[in-house]
């Protein structure tokens, strides 16, 4: 397809988009050519709703209005291009707890026709080095509670401005009080607003490069088709901005419909239901494991506010939902997403929920189940999951486009089901990703960061299923001759890992091995292990 004319002054986002022939089939939502979605959830909503409502609200309690928001996040814009020399096109790495000031960061990159890279809180010094190094990212906003990683991960020529502290040169600071409206930089619809990182089963991280245009097409799809939020509505949730679903369901959803968003760090089940009453809560974004956390200590908590449900990073058990609904009375939105297409591409709410099934197609996107080969497969039959729509794949300079992306089609590396009646029901996961509490882990990047250790001589991870997190990471390990395979060993070598990779991608268990099993060609074989007892 033609891309419009660009206003990014650093084009590295748009030269290193796929080449055309690899692109998704791209349903027009009917866009104009120029779009800025960071105006458009907030100017445009101001323009509609008016600038006194509240927008987001932090765990004190502080409420933001859309007016001060927007007084903040132009504040920022204009630092970003008047003291931080920040251009458009420019990367800029975005990283804190999730609270309002990293959201507002978020939306002056948006208006300053930058690319936004968020990143976890959790994440460790080299992973934030590749993901810069990929991305060629020059300037960073964190907060001064998570910049010891950052600091630490010596990108070069790294820029990095702090929020949240009391130097002269905290961004909270260059960010004038008195700063002038900030005119929004005349974006493409097609120029990249943000780049999402994911971990592929090499363990080397994709870059998903999304346009301006996309940010609102997931609004305008999901959000408005199946979830359907109110003005008065009160989002929630736990999963971080740094993960598109957090970025969705806690901050282009509540604004896109002029409603407003609790941004507050997961604190536990308890934590969340006690949120849920103080600040009546009334869309709830969280996994499935969480919702199961909840169930046994929902006694003496007030849910009445809340009326929307939904659950996606992992696959939502029947028994789940049948347990929170019996409960609770209220029916969980079951829907999968990923990374690649940004946010929820199938789903069902209300009375068209099918416990069990993950739903039928979000309005806007179709799919169907494939074999190997990409050819259709008849209903009843297990395949591949293969999706297209207003959103799609665009790795940044990843030769795993022609993987991901066949003859216009998604596939999403999930082994789904199509039902007679038209709902899919998902199996597995088609590969070695291992989903945790929602959190997607290539084992493979475990294992380098085991074998990094100089008593592990060879190491094998496999997600092992568990009724709590869905899955949870196991290492299968040879020990260099003499080790003992004791408490103490696991002890250190899950402290080493933590040390390398984030916390929630660490094993939970270890089970010790003389060899692992191979192919009489050297290749691994995981799915030997998966149902090896634990030690």
């Amino acid at each position: 397809m033609e891309l419009r004319p660009s206003a990014h002054a650093d084009t590295f986002a748009r030269d290193k988009l796929p080449p055309p022939a690899q692109w998704p089939h791209l349903t027009d939502l009917g866009y104009p050519d120029r779009l800025n979605c960071g105006a458009e959830l907030l100017d445009g909503t101001i323009a509609r709703l008016g600038r006194d409502r509240p927008a987001l609200r932090d765990a004190d309690g502080t409420v933001w209005t859309y007016g001060e928001l927007r007084h903040r996040v132009d504040a920022i814009a204009h630092a970003l291009g008047d003291r931080l020399g920040v251009r458009p096109g420019n990367r800029v790495l975005l990283r804190g707890p999730t609270t309002p000031w990293l959201a507002a960061c978020w939306l002056a990159v948006m208006k300053a026709g930058a690319v936004a890279v968020t990143v976890l809180a959790a994440q460790r010094p080299d992973e934030l080095a590749t993901i810069c190094e990929i991305a060629q990212v020059r300037h960073a906003l964190c907060d001064i509670r998570s910049v010891d990683d950052l600091a630490e991960a010596g990108v070069p020529g790294l820029r990095i401005t702090t929020y949240g502290g009391d130097t002269a040169d905290d961004l909270c600071r260059l960010a004038e009080p008195g700063a002038a409206p900030y005119t929004a930089v005349p974006t493409s619809a097609d120029d990249v607003a943000l780049i999402a990182f994911t971990s592929g089963t090499t363990g080397r991280p994709k870059g998903c490069m999304h346009f301006h245009r996309d940010v609102l097409a997931v609004a305008d799809t999901f959000s408005a088709r199946v979830l359907r939020p109110e003005p008065d509505d009160v989002f929630a949730g736990s999963p971080p901005l740094g993960f598109t679903f957090g970025l969705g369901g806690l901050l282009v959803f509540p604004l896109r419909a002029g409603a407003s968003a609790l941004l507050a760090d997961w604190g536990g089940p308890e934590r969340l239901l006690a949120d849920i009453g103080k600040h009546r809560i009334s869309v709830l974004f969280t996994a499935p494991t969480a919702y199961r956390a909840m169930l046994p200590k929902l006694a003496g908590h007030d849910l009445s506010s809340l009326r929307r449900c939904v659950s996606a990073g992992e696959n939502l058990p029947a028994a789940t939902w049948e347990s929170w609904y019996d409960a609770t009375n209220l029916r969980i939105i079951n829907g999968i997403g990923a990374t690649e297409l940004l946010h929820i591409f199938i789903s069902a709410a209300d009375d068209a929920i099918r416990p069990g099934t993950t739903g039928v197609p979000v309005p806007g996107f179709e799919a169907r189940i494939v074999g190997a080969d990409g050819a259709p497969l008849p209903d009843g039959e297990a395949g591949l999951l293969a999706v297209r729509g207003p959103t799609g794949c665009r790795y940044l300079a990843d030769a795993r486009q022609a993987e991901y992306v066949r003859d216009g089609w998604n596939l999403t590396g999930d082994t789904y089901v199509r039902e007679p009646d038209g709902y899919f029901r998902y199996v597995a996961r088609a590969d070695d990703m291992i989903i945790s509490a929602g959190y997607n882990i290539a084992g493979p990047e475990v294992e380098e960061a085991l074998l990094r250790h100089p008593d592990v001589r060879e190491a094998a991870v496999v997600g092992r299923a568990d009724e709590e997190r869905g899955q949870v990471v196991v290492a299968h390990v040879v020990l260099r001759a003499g080790v003992p395979r004791g408490d103490d060993t696991v002890a250190a070598l899950r402290a080493f890992t933590k040390t390398r990779i984030a916390p929630y991608k660490c094993p939970r268990a270890f089970v010790f091995h003389t060899s692992l099993p191979r192919t009489p060609t050297g290749k691994l074989q995981r799915f030997r292990l998966r149902d090896v007892d634990l030690q």
